[in-house]
């Protein structure tokens, strides 16, 4: 009986198993921040409660520029509640697919990691809550679909809890 509840107990635990950026270093096409973030780009998003539900839309217009490995992402940004808000990027690329970067929103520096087609994003974002600022983790993937268009998943974490998400399509403009 012990010998059951043992395997029960391990293969509960390991459909646990977080992932990890190592586990998308196959994936294709590879993501380089400083190649899909060069120029104009629209994203188009959504932001859900704790338990899922939809409570905001929004899009926005960004513009990316790289100088050699440092670059800037400017992100203005349009809510379906009439909210604007902007962010600027300032990013840099410190290692082989290593990036940071800072805003003014941001708390401290962000950290990311690139393998394959996927990006681990993860710092600490000032958020206005029931007109109060409130600190809130964001553990940011991005995925790369293809050359024109990439998918961002962030949860958003406070106290250790998932009180939100989300979830957006970033699509590149053509160049003509």
């Amino acid at each position: 009986m012990k010998l059951v509840i043992t395997l029960l107990l391990a293969l509960a635990l390991s459909g646990c198993t977080s992932k990890t950026i190592a586990d998308y270093s196959d994936t294709k096409p590879e993501l380089a921040l400083e190649q899909f973030f060069e120029g104009e780009l629209t994203a188009y998003g959504i932001v859900l409660d704790r338990s899922g539900n939809l409570t905001r839309r929004f899009e926005a217009d960004l513009i990316g520029s790289w100088t050699g490995n440092k670059g800037e992402l400017k992100e203005w940004f349009r809510f379906d509640d009439g909210e604007k808000s902007t962010r600027i990027w300032q990013l840099e690329k410190t290692a082989e697919n290593r990036y940071k970067g800072t805003a003014g929103d941001v708390i401290g520096v962000a950290q990311g990691e690139t393998a394959g087609s996927a990006l681990y994003w993860r710092y600490q974002l000032e958020i206005q809550y029931q007109g109060k600022p409130l600190e809130v983790i964001l553990d940011d993937w991005m995925y790369l679909v293809n050359e024109k268009r990439l998918f961002n998943r962030t949860e958003i974490i406070k106290w250790g809890f998932k009180v939100g998400e989300v979830i957006l399509i970033i699509e590149k403009h053509d160049d003509d």
